[in-house]
């Protein structure tokens, strides 16, 4: 647990950390909202201690905040969809081809169709067609819901180039500018969090 200088506590755990990327989860009240600020390019200035010369080193990073992804129950509406029997199709057998076993369902806010005809009832093959349907809207929304993240983080870290940063924190002269506001810091401050 870490303290905020709004009072509140956070929890903080290392999801992922491997070179060149550290994915964290940031728990507690208005955790998204204080860190929403972070959000962009962070330029980091020191002199390494073991410069000899007093040369400043730079480090650029990209900061996006994230919300979890949420994928709320997939509700399927019965007025939402249409049925059709037929007879199933292949080499003919006794109830095969004899009997409307076969079903096509169409959910008709996507139009997405599956079609089954596996199973030798109309009532299992209903099943199926409806366990088929429920996979492939929830694999569309996790594809669509995945294609927003990506987007959304794209446009929270930019290009990542020195131009396009939200912060330079200065090490050698104790100071962290905000571009975005205008703000500055001393860096001791910054790095409790007192900002």
């Amino acid at each position: 647990m870490c303290g905020s200088e709004a009072g509140g506590h956070f929890s903080v755990v290392v999801v992922e950390a491997r070179a060149g990327i550290a994915i964290l989860r940031v728990t507690g009240k208005g955790a998204r909202a204080l860190f929403a600020g972070e959000v962009g390019g962070h330029r980091w200035q020191r002199i390494p201690p073991t410069e000899k010369k007093g040369r400043v080193q730079s480090s650029t990073i990209t900061i996006a905040v994230l919300g979890e992804e949420a994928f709320a129950a997939l509700v399927i509406r019965d007025e939402d969809l249409e049925w059709a029997t037929c007879r199933a199709p292949g080499n003919g057998g006794q109830a095969v081809q004899k009997t409307d076993s076969a079903v096509q369902l169409t959910h008709l806010p996507t139009g997405i169709q599956v079609r089954c005809h596996e199973g030798r009832s109309q009532y299992a093959n209903r099943a199926e067609a409806m366990a088929k349907l429920r996979a492939r809207l929830t694999s569309d929304a996790r594809s669509k819901a995945t294609a927003e993240r990506a987007a959304t983080r794209r446009d929270q870290v930019g290009s990542g180039m020195r131009g396009d940063k939200r912060r330079t924190i200065r090490a050698q002269d104790d100071s962290v500018v905000d571009h975005v506001t205008g703000t500055t810091w001393r860096l001791r401050d910054y790095l409790r969090g007192a900002w």
